[in-house]
């Protein structure tokens, strides 16, 4: 495995971002940035054997910085949304940032995924970490995070997060990368299968209703392949809340620090697959709803609605004020560890 890595940019407070590049043997790679931890680039082989990148991406390292999508990156300290930017643990109640409509997003605007992150090359891996002082965007508690990726010779993405506190909080890691196995265009016409028989039904902010409702006869149902555009015009709530889909799936069988499979992806035209793997307990699925106006990609495409989609695996939105959902609150002495895995063929 080879890595290299070059000085990227400086953030807004002159600290180096610096760029990984990490190749395997049959020259596919992937590019990782210290700005928000983040992907900003996976070339595969598609079925001719022709390499390109299959992850919406832009030029510059200060593209990323505050770009709507959070494209690539690790949003934090909490990932989705949390209910009008409050929720309380122990009996004290805290206030975030509300930067999604009435409801605290990513984090909020200075989320970690805007944060150039420290990093190193670990063997055949990168690190990257992030101290979180307690107070940060409201959360209580002193967080170290740590992202560690590990890209192998049969052109699979582990990233692994860890994160540990010195006072009680809430955490929910994942990364937001945005899909398009046939580069650049629509991804309408991508298929698309999820582990996922149940869903989460949310009222017009986005926000869990806390019903968990089957997926059956409905068009959140991707229990088997189908077209991801297929039924996103529908006249269905969810669809209507999003302008297309921006939802959580509960992964079938998921159990806490075992591997299963999320999801599964297919580019009609490269002849890519995609399958993501992941410990964690569902995955948010949105399909680009809101990406035009984003900055344009490296070859000057300019982005528009639609073009790429995020699987993002993850604990459930608004988990803090949702007790019947699978907690993400960390004491001190626990160690928060989840995995996902992005495997190519």
């Amino acid at each position: 495995m080879e890595i290299t890595k070059e000085i990227w940019g400086k953030g807004p407070e002159g600290k180096e971002i610096i760029r990984y590049t990490i190749k395997n043997a049959s020259g596919a790679y992937v590019q990782l940035s210290s700005l928000g931890a983040g992907i900003t680039a996976i070339v595969v082989p598609d079925k001719n054997g022709e390499l390109a990148n299959v992850v919406l991406n832009y030029p510059n390292a200060l593209d990323y910085l505050a770009d709507g999508p959070c494209a690539g990156k690790i949003p934090g300290r909490f990932a989705n949304r949390i209910a009008k930017g409050k929720f309380s643990l122990d009996g004290k109640q805290y206030s975030l940032p509300v930067n999604n409509g009435p409801n605290h997003l990513h984090g909020g605007p200075d989320g970690f995924q805007n944060q150039v992150w420290d990093s190193r090359i670990e063997g055949d891996a990168v690190e990257f970490l992030y101290y979180s002082a307690d107070g940060e965007a409201g959360y209580p508690g002193n967080l170290k995070a740590v992202a560690h990726y590990e890209w192998s010779e049969d052109n699979a993405l582990k990233l692994t997060l860890t994160a540990e506190s010195d006072a009680p909080t809430v955490v929910n890691l994942t990364n937001h990368c945005y899909f398009n196995l046939d580069g650049e265009g629509s991804v309408l016409d991508h298929e698309m299968e999820l582990n996922a028989s149940e869903y989460l039904p949310t009222d017009e902010s986005l926000i869990p209703t806390g019903e968990v409702a089957p997926v059956a006869g409905t068009p959140m149902d991707f229990s088997e392949r189908k077209k991801i555009g297929r039924d996103i015009r529908e006249d269905f709530p969810a669809l209507k809340f999003g302008k297309g889909y921006d939802n959580c799936w509960l992964i079938d069988g998921a159990m806490p620090g075992q591997l299963s499979s999320a999801a599964e992806l297919w580019g009609p035209v490269s002849g890519r697959h995609l399958e993501v793997l992941t410990t964690q307990p569902a995955v948010q699925v949105y399909t680009g709803n809101w990406l035009s106006g984003c900055p344009a990609s490296p070859s000057g495409y300019a982005y528009k609605d639609y073009d790429a989609v995020a699987i993002e695996c993850q604990h459930t939105p608004d988990a803090p004020n949702q007790p019947a959902f699978p907690t993400t609150v960390l004491r001190p002495g626990e160690i928060y560890e989840e995995a996902i895995i992005w495997a190519f063929d």
